[in-house]
């Protein structure tokens, strides 16, 4: 068994999910956010200007950023509906058309008078969109809160904008919780970022997504389909399972992690590791497998889920 971000047709492109410009919060301008990335030699960006009425209720077109070396595609941060904690919902909605229909959202405060986050990221998947929950450990999401948002695709595993000003940039316990209840959702690593600390908020955490070519249509179904894996440093190579063992080949690491539902892992440790077989009997009571790198500067990169059946 192959994970599908490596069984897929094509090849691996680098890009950022969620990143902000001055059509909301964000201090930079979309054609200086734009110009960054690719001069950082990333492959995408979704821009992703928070929905609120605030800010008019953006969706920022970067159609005209697009040429043969990097593309775009069209998103926002969706705000409507109270948590249990009672803030706002943030639902990262990825491939929206430019013409997605205002939710009832005038400011990051929540109403009775608007859609719950159930709704608007099912209204969301509905135009199309690839959906995400957005960093769940700065947002302090409950169980019961992620299980209400049955149209995602995705939770956000590493938000570094978050991890930068808040230290609660993980979403490494939500996702785990997800997969036991039996939630099939995928992981993503995003910047969200706003430059408000120059780049301190930027350039750390990305998708890899294994598409055909690189363009908005073939990266949104790759990752729909699962085809990616989120990092902060560290390259996958190969994923695979049988049996027995399962099959890791990467960049140079210094861990091999396998998690599963429950407490158990399995695990290789060495320097400079590149390839390990590692058997995974203590984690046979678990219906998933994921699997963590580390390299020796402390930078991670995770797999989605890998589902037995």
């Amino acid at each position: 068994m192959r994970a599908v971000a490596f069984s897929n047709p094509g090849r691996f492109f680098k890009g950022n999910l969620h990143t902000h410009c001055t059509n909301s919060d964000g201090r930079l301008t979309v054609d200086e956010v734009c110009r960054r990335y690719k001069a950082r030699g990333y492959d995408f960006i979704a821009m992703t200007d928070h929905f609120v009425g605030l800010f008019d209720y953006p969706i920022t077109d970067t159609r005209r950023f697009r040429d043969q070396d990097f593309t775009t595609l069209i998103g926002a941060e969706l705000h409507s509906g109270a948590m249990d904690n009672g803030t706002i919902w943030h639902i990262l909605a990825v491939g929206l058309p430019l013409d997605f229909t205002p939710s009832n959202s005038p400011f990051f405060v929540p109403s009775d008078a608007q859609e719950c986050g159930a709704e608007i990221a099912a209204r969301a998947a509905q135009a199309g969109a690839f959906v995400a929950i957005a960093h769940p450990e700065w947002s302090n999401l409950t169980e019961a809160d992620m299980r209400t948002i049955t149209a995602a695709h995705a939770v956000e595993i590493y938000n570094h904008g978050c991890e930068v000003e808040s230290e609660r940039g993980r979403g490494h316990h939500a996702a785990d919780i997800l997969a036991t209840t039996g939630k099939r959702m995928n992981f993503i690593a995003t910047d969200d970022a706003h430059f408000t600390h120059d780049e301190m908020d930027a350039f750390g955490g990305w998708c890899m997504v294994r598409a055909t070519e690189n363009t908005p249509e073939a990266l949104l179904q790759a990752l729909k389909d699962g085809a990616m894996y989120a990092s902060t440093g560290p390259d996958f190579i190969d994923i695979e399972m049988d049996e027995r063992y399962v099959y890791v080949r990467s960049s140079p690491v210094s861990a091999v992690i396998l998690q599963g539902a429950g407490t158990r892992t399995a695990a290789e440790f060495g320097a400079g590791l590149t390839e390990v077989r590692i058997p995974h009997s203590i984690l046979d009571y678990s219906p998933w497998i994921r699997v963590s790198l580390i390299d020796a500067d402390g930078k991670k990169a995770w797999s989605n889920p890998i589902w037995k059946d």
